[in-house]
């Protein structure tokens, strides 16, 4: 069976949602975040060096990396709608998709999140004016660029295409969601990208979505309401 090390509201949600999608038999182990560092806990550390959610076990195997644990899933339980073949034409398009959502897509909001910190996290009361200002200038020459340059590609993509690689969702799909949702929960796109809110709420629509969310615990960046 399936075994998901299950980190509160991080990227771990996204394989729950994949399983439920492949019918696939799972257990959850849970792990909740530090109160004050807001990292994983120490404990991640027995099932993987890195300490760092997602990991899986299968099979007397042990898999990290969202991208390695999604198309392992997607390839070990699932069909071609889920992971194409390399001779299938949805391969690249897969294949794209699949290293764009963390090579791509997630460094800005990565960014835009430490820098947030910076901006307003605790410090001597003459620093906080300089943090500031190096946060906003940050924030000014790159990341809110970096960030409409990507999000604006996306959203053409999704205005074009209801899912990612293909005519069915997949596997890139799974993997390009959690950054999709990530931004819109925090604020950072709005209704200046409408294509993406109506994927993601498309996404989040899915019954097996639901049943992930539901036996995963509360996702501060899954459905509102």
């Amino acid at each position: 069976m399936v075994v998901v090390h299950h980190l509160e509201d991080s990227r771990s949600q996204r394989i729950l949602w994949l399983l439920e999608e492949l019918g696939v038999e799972y257990r959850i182990k849970r792990y909740e975040r530090d109160e004050k560092t807001s990292l994983a806990p120490e404990a991640l550390r027995k099932v993987h060096p890195l300490g760092k959610s997602p990991v899986i076990t299968d099979q007397g195997q042990t898999y990290a990396e969202s991208g390695v644990i999604v198309e392992y899933l997607a390839r070990t339980y699932g069909d071609a709608q889920w992971a194409p073949p390399l001779d299938d034409d949805r391969y690249w398009p897969f294949a794209y998709w699949m290293h764009y959502a963390e090579g791509s897509l997630m460094p800005p909001l990565l960014l835009r999140l430490v820098f947030d910190r910076l901006r307003s996290g605790p410090a001597p009361f003459f620093i906080r004016p300089i943090l500031r200002k190096i946060a906003d200038e940050v924030d000014n020459r790159f990341i809110n660029a970096q960030i409409a340059t990507h999000f604006g590609y996306v959203d053409r993509h999704l205005a074009e295409h209801e899912w990612f690689a293909g005519d069915e969702i997949s596997a890139a799909d799974i993997q390009m969601s959690f950054p999709l949702e990530a931004a819109i929960s925090q604020g950072t796109i709005s209704e200046a990208y409408p294509a993406v809110i109506a994927y993601v709420e498309r996404c989040q629509a899915r019954d097996a979505y639901r049943e992930a969310l539901r036996r995963g615990g509360d996702y501060a960046y899954g459905p509102k309401g």
